[in-house]
């Protein structure tokens, strides 16, 4: 058969086709009843046989028991008599007994009326490829796996920051209530202080009517003692002002002390913060590194497939 392709003719000669495809492909051939008539070498090495050892086994022998004693074996041989072509993933028992997978084609064999006279298989045996499948799907199971994991520890990591900023967010509020009331005792300071004043403006225009009054010492002397107890009793007004101050001045230093205190535990969860933050891009880093992985092995799944 002559066929032109272009400016070129290609001489196709039905043999030598045959011959090539022997060179590169498992083949066997049956009668209708089942009985390997030929098989060439790719084919026995395929199920660990020698060529010759094939010859007359019949094709049940080569099928696992379950599939060869089932209906849709018999349905099988049923449509390759009628002349129908079969392809599939099909598993196959070799000589030792083990499985092993092949991507067939049965081809029903037609006389010049067109009815089956045999039955040419041809195969290839995809057993490696399949296992090599097999393992990839695994791994990829198991990086997903370990990527949910990943994704599961980021978000609780994630979930610990926000913890963290809540404290602090709540300790800015207590140190704004520390400062309302160190605010509060500064204005009772100032209060106090300007009593202070009053009283020593009192004292001092006290003093001074005094010393008028000593100059007029004798019968006025009454005045005097009168001007000098009211002097006294400023003096112990001032005193208790002044210890109002003190006490207020110890609460303002209360105050201050917690203001600082809480400042520091402030510095230490944000420091905390920080780390949790880092832990966290950690965990999502390696979830980027897993999902790269994991693009890496679908890409090889995919060219096999």
């Amino acid at each position: 058969m002559r066929t032109r392709i272009g400016e070129s003719t290609q001489v196709l000669e039905g043999k030598a086709v045959i011959f090539a495809l022997e060179q590169s492909l498992a083949m066997i051939e049956f009668n209708l009843q089942g009985d390997v008539l030929w098989a060439n070498e790719h084919f026995a090495q395929a199920l660990g046989y020698q060529v010759e050892e094939l010859s007359g086994r019949n094709h049940r022998e080569l099928c696992k028991s379950d599939f060869a004693n089932s209906y849709a074996y018999t349905q099988l041989w049923d449509n390759l008599r009628q002349g129908i072509s079969f392809q599939k993933k099909i598993v196959r028992v070799a000589k030792d007994g083990s499985s092993i997978l092949l991507e067939a084609t049965y081809m029903p064999v037609l006389n010049e009326e067109g009815k089956a006279v045999a039955v040419l298989k041809v195969a290839t045996d995809i057993s490696a490829r399949e296992k090599a499948v097999t393992q990839i799907m695994n791994d990829l199971q198991l990086m997903a796996a370990d990527l949910l994991e990943r994704t599961r520890i980021g978000v609780d990591r994630s979930k610990q920051v926000a913890s963290v900023i809540e404290h602090v967010v709540n300790d800015n509020e207590i140190q704004i209530d520390f400062l309302q009331a160190l605010e509060q005792q500064t204005q009772a300071v100032r209060g106090i202080v300007q009593t202070i004043r009053d009283f020593a403006s009192q004292t001092n225009l006290l003093a001074l009517n005094a010393a008028i009054e000593a100059a007029h010492a004798g019968e006025h002397g009454r005045g005097f003692n009168i001007v000098a107890m009211e002097v006294k009793k400023l003096a112990q007004h001032v005193q208790e002002a002044a210890s109002e101050i003190q006490h207020s001045l110890e609460g303002i230093s209360k105050q201050v002390g917690k203001v600082s205190g809480s400042s520091k535990s402030t510095k230490e969860k944000i420091f905390s913060s920080q780390q949790e933050i880092r832990k966290a891009v950690g965990d999502f880093a390696g979830i980027g590194e897993a999902a790269g992985q994991l693009d890496e092995q679908a890409k090889v799944l995919n060219q096999m497939l």
